[in-house]
């Protein structure tokens, strides 16, 4: 990134606005990559807890929490700077939760009943639909409710699943 912005720099020092506007525009897609990233991880976090929820029928108040923090900073990502667009919209988001889904099969092994299954067992084990489900409720909340609101709106939710009724945060 100091490459393209000391580019940056030289092509409107020299008047070459095309260069500076072409640069910019790389300089943009290049945050949203990282931001989209950043997102990736924290769905593949959720979808870590929600596996080993699905899985061991229960559901810690340390998953509980971690999927709070998860969705609440996929809210703070996912908002542009104006505080009105998003960088995933809504109706956008099942491509990103089915990489993120796969992606979250291996470390949940390592997790899920101590470790004791194989990625291939857990990938036969789980309810992908059911998972999919859950995560995307999860990120609507995303869209309707404060960051101040948020947390207790996810808590709702996770109340719900396996386990969720013995424990509110």
């Amino acid at each position: 990134m100091v490459q393209e912005l000391s580019e940056l720099r030289s092509s409107i020092t020299e008047g070459r606005y095309q260069d500076a506007l072409d640069i910019i525009d790389e300089l943009e897609e290049m945050s949203k990559a990282s931001i989209l990233r950043n997102i990736d991880s924290y769905l593949v976090r959720i979808f870590i807890h929600l596996i080993k929820n699905q899985i061991e029928n229960r559901l810690t108040k340390s998953w509980a929490v971690s999927i709070i923090d998860s969705v609440r900073q996929i809210k703070k990502l996912n908002l542009k700077g104006n505080q009105k667009s998003y960088y995933i919209k809504q109706n956008e988001w099942q491509s990103y939760l089915e990489e993120a889904l796969a992606a979250a099969i291996p470390p949940a092994s390592l997790e899920v009943l101590e470790g004791q299954l194989k990625s291939s067992e857990i990938k036969v084990r789980i309810d992908k639909d059911t998972l999919l489900n859950i995560a995307d409720n999860l990120l609507v909340l995303t869209y309707s409710y404060s960051p101040l609101d948020l947390p207790d709106a996810v808590n709702t939710e996770l109340v719900n699943l396996p386990g969720g009724e013995e424990y509110n945060i």
